[in-house]
């Protein structure tokens, strides 16, 4: 019988593995997949704001769940079609702790893949505002959506970046684990469903919405939104650059060598 899924510490290997080669991308291929990427996560965050435009009058519950199913497609996208998502690579920091590659390799990838996130993220709010894709109420809820994250308090966006890229990470962790396309479907699915339902903050869909709502007349400002992303940002990285990796590493990579000397 063929292997559906990988152990935790296969897992861990095999993220260590993939994670090493990424270091060695070329700065196009960081930049281009990195454009993709952020055009994905904004196409699952559209669907979000489409789903919801009208179901939070009947239900506010609802609305957050119907809009939770929609968003996964993103890392769908970017899990299977390929491209890089500056949150997903926050799990470089595995390779790091197992002496694969150097903290520089990791600040590059970050720094070349943010920038493409942005970037494509910027390029899919151009072409939704001027092919007039959000009006009425959908315009309505996409700018409510844009004021509402510009107006967390800093502890707020920090708090709920770590617990979003916690989920993040484990459901790449998890996408990586499984061995067929409908097994990574279901892993992404359902922890992204997650962190939306919880309300929880992801840097790079907060690229496409706030410059969305911003887009539409938003009352945010550049000041709110740089704020927004830095906070945010540093949170992802706490959540899924430090504590994931950091208890995975301890429970399954450390104890392999323990293991292995004695």
């Amino acid at each position: 019988m063929d292997k559906r899924m990988l152990t935790p510490g296969e897992i861990a290997s095999a993220i260590v593995n993939v994670n090493t080669k990424r270091a060695d991308f070329s700065a196009k291929n960081c930049i281009l997949l990195g454009i993709l990427a952020g055009i994905f996560i904004g196409l699952g965050g559209l669907g979000n704001i489409l789903i919801t435009q009208t179901l939070g009058g009947i239900d506010a519950g609802l609305a957050k769940f119907a809009g939770a199913m929609i968003f996964p497609v993103g890392l769908m996208l970017v899990v299977m079609c390929g491209a890089e998502l500056f949150t997903g690579n926050n799990l470089m920091t595995l390779a790091v702790m197992e002496k694969k590659i150097t903290m520089g390799k990791v600040f590059r990838n970050w720094g070349l893949v943010y920038i493409a996130n942005f970037i494509g993220s910027l390029l899919l709010v151009l072409v939704v505002f001027y092919s007039a894709t959000l009006s009425g109420d959908a315009a309505t809820k996409a700018i409510g959506l844009a004021e509402a994250k510009a107006n967390l308090t800093i502890t707020q966006m920090f708090l709920r970046g770590i617990l979003c890229n916690m989920i993040v990470v484990l459901a790449v962790w998890m996408a990586t684990g499984a061995q067929d396309i409908i097994s990574k479907i279901f892993a992404c699915w359902f922890p992204i469903m997650l962190f939306v339902l919880c309300g929880f903050e992801h840097s790079v869909a907060n690229m496409f919405f706030i410059p969305m709502g911003m887009m539409l007349g938003a009352k945010v400002t550049m000041a709110q939104l740089i704020t927004n992303l830095a906070v945010v940002t540093l949170g992802n990285i706490v959540g899924g650059g430090i504590i994931v990796p950091y208890m995975y590493h301890s429970c399954y990579l450390k104890k392999q060598k323990v293991t292995s000397t004695n």
